[in-house]
């Protein structure tokens, strides 16, 4: 992963699971990383835990779903770290219950999180991607989204719908030597997961059935997520585009 020295890489949802470990393998790989949260007191402390390992890193309080907000850290990072080579899509929300049983409220905030949000930094980012004629973006959805997730229909169609978005952005911006992939996470153990299994009848039976159902026998780890990540945003993935892989630990198996 050498040809991340001296990128400079925001990573959304910075603080969390996914996105602290992403984040620290991005510094860990010589990248200079902008963690974007809303919790700038979680993403300082990931800031800071790279720091002291001897990469680059600040801590931005952003929130993806106001259009400013993003603006705001977009330009903070360009200012501090430099032109933005490499984003990475990570923030994301969820709400465990069957779709009839959800109010609007909660769609509301589902796709002011999971898609809107990333709608707002594609397009806040890219064109100076576009004009320097290089962009590396990684979109981080969800196996919801290929093969579909009881309890999850909303976030399930938000993930989808990043997908479509990614795989047409790749098309649009190929020519401008960008890519983009998408990485899907099977159940992985973060905050994320415990907060979806919280909404079911029985969290421990949950967890425990997602396990089962995975060939590997566990759930996925943030650096499972990280390694494929840093791999899409790197130059050894120079040659592949619109792309969606899954990490899941063969939970689903799409050709």
């Amino acid at each position: 992963m050498s040809k991340l020295t001296g990128k400079t890489v925001i990573v959304t949802g910075g603080a969390g699971g996914i996105g602290s470990a992403t984040a620290r393998r991005f510094g860990a790989e010589g990248a200079k990383v902008a963690i974007f949260d809303l919790n700038l007191e979680a993403g300082q402390k990931v800031a800071d835990e790279i720091t002291a390992a001897g990469g680059q890193a600040a801590a931005f309080k952003v929130d993806i779903t106001d259009r400013a907000s993003v603006d705001a850290g977009v330009a903070g990072v360009q200012q501090q770290l430099g032109p933005i080579d490499v984003l990475v899509n990570n923030a994301g929300w969820d709400v465990f219950k069957p779709f009839t049983k959800t109010v609007p409220q909660e769609w509301d905030k589902l796709i002011a999180i999971n898609l809107v949000g990333a709608l707002n930094l594609h397009h806040a980012v890219l064109p100076g991607m576009v004009e320097r004629k290089y962009g590396r973006i990684v979109n981080v959805a969800s196996d919801a989204a290929r093969v579909g997730s009881s309890g999850e229909a909303v976030y399930a169609a938000c993930k989808g719908g990043l997908v479509s978005f990614s795989k047409t952005l790749a098309r649009e911006h190929a020519r401008h030597n960008i890519t983009l992939n998408v990485v899907c996470p099977g159940p992985t153990d973060t905050a994320l997961l415990a907060g979806v299994a919280e909404g079911a009848p029985n969290p421990e039976k949950l967890i425990e059935a997602f396990t089962k159902a995975i060939p590997l026998g566990r759930l996925g780890q943030p650096d499972d997520l990280a390694s494929a990540i840093a791999f899409f945003g790197s130059d050894e993935a120079a040659f592949i585009t619109g792309q969606v892989i899954s990490v899941s630990g063969g939970l689903t198996m799409n050709g």
